[in-house]
């Protein structure tokens, strides 16, 4: 079967750095739209940023740009959330969500994994 599964997330204080990791298992080999979203108790999910894994195009939340960063490792076929300069705000469960299939991907620019599989989640805190 298919899988996504998050690691990273952890406590962090204001103004720290984390790097969250999914990795993917069990897709047939191409490119697709793979990216993260969060949430919190009470709150719909939030799109934080997207990537075309064959290509590398990447998309950040606007609110997020400058300091988060989505980006592919190839070799090891996972994907990557790059945070810097944490906020309380960006507390969250932090979500992995992957395209099932290799069909059209053309809302992945837009923040939006079609078709999307999603992982467990891992959470992160910031105070």
């Amino acid at each position: 079967e298919v899988q996504l599964v998050e690691s990273g997330g952890g406590s962090v204080q204001a103004g720290g750095s984390l790097t969250l990791t999914c990795a993917a298992s069990g897709y047939t080999y191409g490119s697709r739209c793979m990216g993260w979203y969060r949430q919190v108790p009470g709150k719909g999910r939030e799109a934080v940023a997207t990537i075309i894994t064959g290509g590398g195009y990447r998309y950040v939340a606007e609110a997020l740009r400058g300091r988060f960063t989505i980006s592919r490792d190839n070799e090891k076929r996972g994907i990557y959330l790059q945070m810097i300069d944490l906020r309380p705000e960006d507390t969250a469960m932090y979500y992995c969500a992957s395209q099932r299939g290799l069909g059209q991907s053309g809302s992945c620019r837009h923040l939006e994994v079609p078709d999307p599989d999603w992982g467990q989640g891992t959470q992160v805190t910031v105070s």
